[in-house]
């Protein structure tokens, strides 16, 4: 073998190292990542009451710290002046799982009686969500999913 080959191998292993290197300490500086967000809203029904579940999957390399969840109508004053991330931070919190890997899933239920529901504007509603890693890390969706109280 050449030893033109032999340095070209070892100057080509060497730049691959490199850039896994790079890569890994790039991944542990990356912010939350939120996917699959979903919302139902059941109303109330008679002498039973009804449910607002919210659900996503959250991708932490550094571990995932909090996830706080915030459902707000289209036709209030928070349309004007959607939630910031700092407000957030005072959110209710979603209970997480691990569902492997870097990924958690979490989700945040909440019961709706009829007295609840009757002060619900109607119309679309938007969900907010900030979820927080370990290293202080966030990301941030103040309209994640969508969905509609009738």
């Amino acid at each position: 073998m050449s030893r033109r080959i032999v340095l070209s191998a070892v100057a080509g292993a060497a730049v691959l190292a490199g850039a896994g290197a790079f890569a890994l300490a790039y991944a542990g500086d990356a912010a939350p990542v939120l996917g699959h967000g979903t919302a139902r809203y059941t109303a109330p029904h008679g002498d039973r009451d009804g449910s607002f579940a919210f659900s996503t999957e959250v991708t932490a390399a550094s571990g995932l710290k909090s996830v706080k969840v915030l459902a707000w109508p289209e036709k209030s004053e928070l349309a004007k002046k959607p939630p910031t991330a700092a407000e957030m931070t005072r959110a209710e919190a979603a209970r997480c799982e691990p569902a492997g890997g870097d990924t958690e899933r979490c989700a945040y239920t909440v019961k709706v009686t009829g007295a609840d529901a009757s002060s619900f504007p109607r119309g679309s509603w938007h969900v907010a969500v900030l979820a927080t890693d370990k290293d202080g890390a966030t990301a941030f969706d103040a309209k994640a999913v969508d969905f509609t109280v009738g």
